[in-house]
């Protein structure tokens, strides 16, 4: 054990996109538990990208954070001390902790880790937040049915990843957008995508739509928003449905971006748009936990995760994110 504690704070507010100026590595006393709340010693530490929204100062659906404050994000990590009953010293948990080395939850806003179901960074990406906003924001707001086409932006990443998954196990068919040959490869030969768009290397999205969904998009997974969802829009079929679950080409936007109007293109298809917070769906938890777990153990759903090794290198894993260097789930590992 330490005999001090690692822990990143929130230093400035980014102007447009967000540098290590952001960030500020000090070093405090170890934090001691309260009554009903665990010490915990970080394991793995999630970065996403809606943490980009709390670095404003202004509304939002994640509370800003506070300058001079602790960084804060979900992780996983073994028990030291528990001042509660429900957990003992030795216990695997998951909660909202901070960016350092130990931190402390309280034992009612945690969730066991079962390694027997899957590794332990699992419960950050697919058996976590980006897995149940998944499958709530398929099977709850897409809709699909056996034999539509569902076209994912962001595939590759740790939302759209499981959504792919999930709507060819609903027997749908599959296409991805996503950064990388590398990205492309993964989707289509390991999670069994019909088709994937490179978006680097295109020019012509609705071309490349053309060629892979000819007969039109039924249900369109939006987590990056820009130019491929302008494309998307100008394809929904009858009656189509779209989830809106993140716009990462806009969060260093420091203006509202207009562009060609969208709206006229949503009146003849009669398409349904609608926004997704996970946390709408708390109350079901369970039922998502249980049936991706469930996947997960039966080997129909696979995840991935690209861990960046040490806490003292999470501003560099969360810059990442807007760069798209991770497959799947991005995870800091801070101690074994």
């Amino acid at each position: 054990m330490r005999e001090s504690n690692r822990e990143w704070i929130f230093a400035k507010r980014p102007d447009g996109e967000p540098d290590m100026e952001s960030f500020e590595l000090q070093e405090n006393d170890i934090p001691e538990p309260r009554h009903g709340e665990l010490l915990v010693r970080v394991q793995y530490l999630s970065v996403d990208p809606y943490m980009r929204g709390r670095m404003r100062d202004a509304e939002s659906y994640a509370e800003p954070w506070e300058v001079g404050e602790p960084m804060q994000g979900t992780i996983v990590g073994e028990v030291l001390e528990s001042e509660s009953e429900s957990y003992d010293e030795g216990d695997l948990v998951t909660g909202n902790g901070t960016w350092a080395d130990y931190t402390v939850l309280d034992a009612e806003d945690v969730a066991p880790v079962d390694a027997s179901v899957a590794d332990p960074p699992a419960y950050l990406g697919v058996l976590g937040m980006p897995g149940r906003t998944a499958y709530y924001g398929l099977l709850d707001v897409g809709d699909p049915k056996p034999g539509e086409t569902v076209v994912v932006s962001g595939a590759a990443g740790a939302v759209g990843s499981v959504v792919g998954q999930i709507a060819k196990l609903n027997g749908c068919r599959v296409i991805g957008f996503a950064g990388s040959d590398r990205k492309i490869e993964w989707l289509t030969e390991d999670l069994g995508f019909d088709a994937a768009i490179n978006y680097k290397e295109v020019s012509d999205y609705r071309g490349a739509l053309d060629d892979v969904a000819p007969d039109g998009v039924d249900v369109y997974f939006d987590n990056v928003g820009g130019p491929i969802t302008d494309a998307v829009f100008t394809k929904l079929n009858l009656d189509a449905r779209v989830a809106v679950c993140g716009q990462i080409a806009h969060y260093n936007d420091e203006g509202v971006p207009t562009g060609p109007r969208k709206l006229p293109q949503l009146i003849a298809p009669r398409a349904t748009v609608q926004g997704l917070l996970v946390g709408d769906y708390v109350t079901r938890f369970e039922e998502a936990s249980q049936q991706l777990g469930a996947w997960v153990a039966s080997g129909e759903l696979v995840h991935r995760e690209t861990i960046v090794s040490g806490l003292e290198n999470a501003p560099d894993a969360f810059l990442g994110l807007f760069s798209g260097d991770n497959i799947g789930k991005q995870v800091v590992a801070v101690s074994e």
